[in-house]
């Protein structure tokens, strides 16, 4: 765990601000509770928890994939409710499955993308991007003629494209090969360094150990602890030299052979 992002001692303020963020789903199940947090230029936050907890649901709130009904996300400065264009211009989305559009190719993905950002000019990054996210051979591919790494890796290039203020990260090494992992992994950390805001969701406690300035961890749709890894050693750990692991299983109540570190498809 890195320590946290400061500027010759000034603390930077947000680029990225949720305020009460609630989720309701039919039958009365709160799939998330009043959850508040701030994510400053150059930290990685490392999002974690159960199945179910609701991470996937705050992420796409935030990235306005969900309408929002309770609460309120800041990105850049820019009210996601009243500023909807101008807040979402300044934000990157890699989702766990990115779905590209079937008949355009990745070098038409990359054309696209400047455009709906207004990135101009844009070619020299985008052929940087292909080649850092090996994809420069697959430029004339169709995106329903893409692997499931493939996807993944384009979906890195086109949130890194636009040099993003925010970036939301759900389960992002997913389906990457080796090489794509590390690719991805010094990509993250680039950014983070280069002052974005990086929200990483995902179940491999080693990546958000590596790379991760803080914790945010959610359970039953609320927060549950916030905080460096060493507060929360000293918040819930049971002795000094507990694991990552052990934290976690003490913040969500779950045993070592709980269903969170085993994935699963439904809503997290």
């Amino acid at each position: 765990m890195k320590d946290e992002h400061e500027d010759e001692g000034q603390v930077r303020p947000p680029a990225l601000w949720v305020q009460g963020l609630g989720k309701e789903y039919e039958g009365g199940m709160r799939a998330l509770d009043d959850l508040s947090f701030q994510v400053r230029p150059g930290e990685i936050l490392g999002l974690v928890g159960p199945n179910g907890a609701g991470k996937t649901t705050a992420l796409r709130m935030i990235s306005g994939v969900l309408p929002i009904r309770e609460g309120r996300v800041v990105l850049a400065g820019h009210d996601l409710a009243t500023d909807e264009v101008a807040a979402k211009r300044r934000l990157g989305w890699v989702p766990e499955d990115p779905k590209p559009f079937d008949t355009m190719t990745v070098e038409e993905h990359l054309a696209f993308t400047a455009a709906l950002f207004r990135v101009d000019p844009w070619r020299k990054r985008a052929d940087e991007l292909l080649e850092r996210f090996e994809l420069r051979d697959k430029r004339k591919a169709l995106g329903g003629e893409l692997s499931r790494g493939m996807r993944q890796k384009l979906a890195f290039a086109c949130a890194w494209l636009p040099r993003p203020a925010v970036v939301l990260l759900d389960e992002p090494l997913s389906g990457l090969d080796p090489r794509g992992i590390r690719a991805a992994r010094a990509a993250m950390e680039e950014l983070a360094a280069e002052g974005a805001a990086l929200i990483l969701s995902s179940h491999l406690l080693e990546l958000i150990q590596a790379l991760a300035t803080r914790l945010l961890i959610l359970d039953h749709g609320r927060k549950v602890f916030e905080g460096s890894l060493e507060e929360a050693r000293t918040a819930l750990a049971p002795d000094e030299g507990s694991s990552l692991e052990e934290i976690f299983f003490a913040a969500t109540g779950e045993d070592a052979d709980g269903p969170w570190l085993r994935g699963g498809d439904e809503e997290r």
